[in-house]
Formats: structure tokens, sequence, C-alpha cells
């Protein structure tokens, strides 16, 4: 979904071992934060595994929830473990969506803008899918900073080769920090641009749950992992056994924060 990296994003199990899990956290407290009424439509754009969608309906009790994505393995994992008749998903791009103009309330996203080819195309088309006065939202990882298990990873990665470091997604998605999105929802038309950091617990029974997810091949560490070879693989494996903060059970107790921005339209 990168412009200068392809990412592979077929498998809704492996991403939610991976991401997932984190995600299904910060949505709660990001729709907390968004404090909408009941008996809303709702747009998810690049609705992913669907865990987003399945907060919105255990915390803001939603009329509709329309999800959008571009992977059809996602939507079919999506719409195979949310058993709800408000809910519908479908195939489509974020910058062309298959939504009717001013036609749901709230337009949220859940790490997705920094994967869009064009982020600003796809926040207006954010704005027009939202009915006046209606909320537009979105949340990111902070990869440069407190999205820790990320950034132990690309730490250890780009000591080991410097020559990764483009990879780096701290250094490949600028867009994701409070200012950068603050102003991309302004440049769009949107108004009452606010942002707000959300940090969630990672804890990982020890090191080979944490570092299993990063031979799946699903999303941008796990994709560089996999293109390592062997012993290259082996060397980051052990370079961050030693780094991460390995208690003395052996789990892994880390922070996972998002960067979070609404606004209305």
């Amino acid at each position: 979904m990168s412009a200068s990296h392809s990412t592979k994003w077929d498998s809704g199990d492996l991403y939610e071992s991976y991401a997932g899990r984190w995600s299904r956290l910060v949505a709660r407290t990001f729709l907390e934060w968004l404090g909408q009424p009941f008996e809303r439509d709702w747009l998810d754009v690049g609705c992913g595994t669907g865990a987003l969608i399945e907060a919105i309906l255990a915390v803001c009790e939603p009329r509709a929830v329309t999800g959008v994505d571009p992977s059809a393995e996602y939507i079919d994992f999506a719409m195979a473990h949310i058993a709800d008749e408000r809910v519908r998903c479908k195939v489509g791009d974020a910058q062309t969506m298959p939504v009717d103009t001013a036609s749901v309330d709230a337009v949220v996203s859940g790490l997705v803008l920094n994967f869009i080819p064009n982020p600003t195309t796809a926040s207006a088309e954010m704005r027009r899918v939202a009915r006046p006065g209606g909320v537009v939202a979105a949340y990111v990882w902070d990869y440069a900073g407190k999205m820790e298990l990320m950034r132990y990873f690309w730490d250890a990665a780009v000591e080991l080769n410097p020559n990764s470091a483009d990879r780096d997604q701290g250094r490949r998605f600028p867009i994701c920090t409070p200012p950068r999105l603050a102003a991309l929802f302004a440049s769009v038309g949107l108004t009452e641009v606010e942002t707000i950091a959300i940090d969630v617990p990672t804890v990982f029974r020890d090191f080979d749950d944490y570092w299993s997810p990063f031979l799946s091949g699903q999303g941008g560490a796990p994709g560089y992992t996999v293109s390592l070879n062997e012993a290259e693989r082996a060397a980051l494996r052990e370079l961050l056994r030693r780094r991460l903060p390995i208690r003395p059970d052996g789990s892994i107790h880390m922070v996972a924060r998002a960067w979070a921005v609404k606004a209305r339209a």
C-alpha cells in the first residue's frame, strides 16, 4: 500500500497476531474521545480485519456501519467475524470511495492514512462523504516514537544494516505526528481540528510471542524480516533479544502509542 515499498495485506489471522490485537485496545479509547451520540451512521475507511468496526458496535450503538478496504481478503475476514445486520463491508479505494456524498455522520479510519498513496485525497474524500457538522477522525501509530514494539525492531534492523533505513516506518511515514495530522485535516477544509496521544500496554508472554509475528510477512516490519536471509534474520533476532526489556519471568512490557486526530466536516 505504500508508494515506495510494497506491503503484504492478505491474511486477517496473521495481521491480528502482529498489530490487530493492539489496534483493538486503541479503538475503544479513540471512540470514547470522539464522544458521538448513539444511532448514527458510521463509515470505517480502511476497515481491514474489522477491529474498529467491532469497537463501534460495542461502544457507540450505531444505526449502521459501512467498512471500505482495498483487500478482499480482509473484507472476507471481517464479515466472517462480525455477525451484525447493521454492518456491511465492501472493497474500495480510500481515494475514490464508493460512498454517497454527505451520507454518514461519523467517518473514521484506523492505522490507514499513512499507507494511502495520497492521504490528502483520502482526507478530502472523508470530508466529502461526511454530513455537514459530522465528525471525521483517524489514528495512526507513532512509528518514530512510542510505538515501541516497532521502534525496537527498526532501531535494531538499521543498526545491523544501515541500508534498511529507508524501510524504517518512523522515517517513511512523517505524516504520523500531531502537527502533520492536524495540518492534513485543515488542508481539506475540516474545522475544529484536535489531536491526542493514545497509549495502550503491549504485553508479550515471552520473546517468541514478540518475535513470531515478524515472521508472517504481514505488514512493513514482517515484510522486511522475511526478505532477509537466514543469517541476517538470526542476527536481528538475537540483537532484539538483547535489547528488549525482558523481565525475569520472560514477559515483555511495552507501550504502543497512536496519534489520533478529529475534526468537523
